[in-house]
């Protein structure tokens, strides 16, 4: 088959690279345009660019693939290019771009999208930390059928994935990095044969994954320490999680903590939304919350180094935590 691939981050990558490792012809890549990185903010190729580029593939990266949106002329090259490739199926992952009915309807088998979720559970755009804030036990990957809905296409292949207690973002999209590249493999090799049984999308169930926002960083103390140590998680590396401690003037970042159960009544929050410390020793700081504790692991200062608890605390001043 001639395979088109639309992607663009790491985990777009790995099915990227599993598709060629297959042997399967890859004519097309379409992926986000080039993007300021690092401290000089030079412009960066995405992952899939750099991956496409090493074999020889033809990349294009329109701004838009709408004819009658913001670049019409970026849409219009896109698709000379899908219609000069002769697609017979088009692989999207974590691509970035709403894909119109005109590409959907190009390739000859259409277009396989791999999510990472068990749909119709967490469609949208940040379904891997969505799944661990909410606590979920279990994620996995949909290979799906697009359509022009959000996510509610046929599904193709469902396979589960447990989430583990010590998962976060970073660790969970690893591993369904990999289980999307195996299945999307699976699927194109089952494609021509007519043996992919396309299910809809069960009506029950439903729930969206929000995009996530920067101002999510900053933790609301009145919450339960339970929900807030999740949040971490599914934070952690972005938006990063955030809290405010006595004597230091900019919020902290925290990288790992843990929830502890209490029974007595604490003031979740002080002046100004600095946290409530209870305890501090190398075990961890432990502040008040909406109900229960929160035991802070591991934390990074602005401007600073990541650090466990103990590292940390010898460079904060005991008059200033309050405690």
């Amino acid at each position: 088959m001639r395979v088109g691939f639309a992607g663009t981050p790491e985990f777009s990558k790995l099915a990227l690279h599993a598709i060629l490792n297959a042997g399967f012809e890859v004519s097309l890549v379409l992926t986000q345009p080039d993007r300021p990185s690092g401290r000089g903010l030079k412009l960066t190729p995405s992952a899939v660019k750099q991956l496409a580029l090493e074999h020889k593939i033809t990349v294009i990266q329109p701004r838009s693939l709408r004819l009658d949106g913001k670049y019409p002329e970026d849409a219009q090259a896109a698709q000379r290019a899908l219609q000069d490739a002769q697609l017979d199926v088009l692989v999207v992952a974590a691509y970035g771009l709403i894909l119109p009915s005109w590409v959907l309807q190009a390739p000859r088998y259409g277009c396989l999208n791999i999510h990472a979720s068990l749909l119709p559970r967490w469609r949208g755009a940040a379904p891997i930390q969505r799944s661990i804030e909410a606590g979920d036990p279990q994620t996995g990957v949909t290979i799906m059928q697009m359509d022009e809905g959000l996510d509610t296409g046929a599904m193709l292949l469902v396979e589960s994935l447990g989430i583990a207690a010590h998962d976060n973002a970073s660790s969970l999209h690893d591993k369904l990095a990999v289980q999307g590249a195996r299945l999307i493999v699976q699927a194109l090799k089952d494609l021509p044969s007519g043996t992919l049984t396309a299910t809809a999308q069960p009506e029950d169930g439903v729930t969206y994954a929000s995009k996530l926002d920067k101002a999510e960083a900053a933790l609301d103390l009145e919450a339960p320490a339970e929900l807030l140590a999740r949040r971490i998680r599914a934070f952690n590396p972005v938006p990063g999680a955030t809290v405010k401690l006595p004597g230091i003037t900019e919020p902290v970042k925290v990288w790992e903590a843990i929830a502890l159960p209490h029974h007595g009544s604490t003031t979740p929050l002080e002046k100004d939304g600095v946290a409530h410390v209870l305890h501090v020793g190398a075990d961890g700081i432990d502040i008040a919350t909406g109900q229960g504790i929160l035991r802070l692991l591991a934390l990074q200062r602005p401007g600073g180094k990541r650090q466990p608890v103990s590292v940390f605390i010898a460079g904060w001043s005991t008059a200033s935590r309050s405690v």
